[in-house]
């Protein structure tokens, strides 16, 4: 049996991370961010079997996909299945993008379709595993919906909340340099307690006002309170801001800019690979099957 999904890659202008030690379905993080039409799509094959196998693709080489084996896992629990996974990824992993999270969800949709199961089991067993993992706090929740958002309470629905800002625009993505750990920033306490407060701040103030203009200002704020934005990428979002609004791609040495397209991706280009985008309103979505 086959089936074939999309989610959408997701980009955090700025987040709280949220941890509930006794409760799971409620660790997550506030924040906000653009779900982008670049992103994972994984087809699926799922064969009779006498154990448990997973093999796993991503971008024709074999992977150990961590979040993504983790979040099957938890769909099948101890179901004896061999599963095949195929997943090519639009966008670089480790750099802001949310493609880890992209393709657990893409995987785990269209595995639901084939098991039989809902999109809401496919967006737990994926939010799970990367809550465990420590890959990302809001990434799964964001790219299940799509959008613009606002995150405004952290965890899965019925506690986890979403607001949406209105709007479609053109976007420039711009890899500006080396990957980023997500894992080893957020271990980091002074790091961590910086990322918490102004994370914090941002959301509330998005809140009050939201709109796509603030979401790109507050993105800045955070930016360069946390320092966590080294020299060039400062100076990508500088150059950028001439033809647009640009802030950097939380966790990622990487940018996200909207404006004027082709002058953004002329003076993008010095800095890196460049990537155009739109934003994706609709959300993980099962392909075909």
């Amino acid at each position: 049996m086959r089936a074939v999904a999309f989610a959408p890659g997701h980009i955090s202008g700025f987040f709280e991370p949220v941890y509930n030690k006794q409760d799971m379905t409620r660790t997550g993080s506030r924040g906000a961010g653009i779900n982008v039409s670049l992103g994972a799509v994984s087809e699926v094959n799922v064969e009779e079997s006498t154990s448990q196998i997973f093999e796993i693709y991503v971008n024709n080489k074999q992977s150990d996909s961590p979040v993504a084996h983790l979040a099957l896992k938890g769909l099948l629990g101890e179901n004896k299945v061999h599963v095949v996974v195929r997943t090519n990824l639009d966008l670089p992993v480790s750099q802001g993008f949310g493609m880890s999270a992209a393709s657990a969800v893409s995987a785990s949709y269209a595995l639901a379709r084939i098991i039989g199961v809902s999109s809401t089991d496919a967006l737990k067993a994926s939010h799970f595993a990367e809550v465990q993992l420590r890959t990302g706090l809001g990434d799964v929740l964001a790219s299940c919906f799509g959008g613009i958002e606002i995150r405004k309470h952290p965890g899965l629905p019925p506690w986890g909340l979403i607001e949406h800002i209105p709007g479609n625009y053109e976007m420039v993505l711009c890899v500006v340099g080396k990957k980023l750990d997500t894992k080893k920033i957020l271990s980091d306490s002074d790091k961590a307690s910086d990322i918490t407060n102004y994370g914090r701040y941002c959301t509330k103030k998005l809140l009050e006002k939201p709109s796509i203009e603030n979401l790109f200002s507050l993105s800045q704020v955070f930016t360069k309170k946390t320092n966590l934005a080294e020299e060039r990428v400062l100076e990508a979002i500088e150059a950028s801001s001439r033809y647009g609004m640009a802030s950097m791609c939380m966790l990622g040495n990487s940018v996200f800019v909207i404006g004027e397209t082709d002058k953004l991706c002329q003076t993008l280009e010095s800095f890196g690979e460049v990537f155009v985008c739109s934003v994706d309103e609709c959300g993980a979505r099962v392909l075909e099957e």
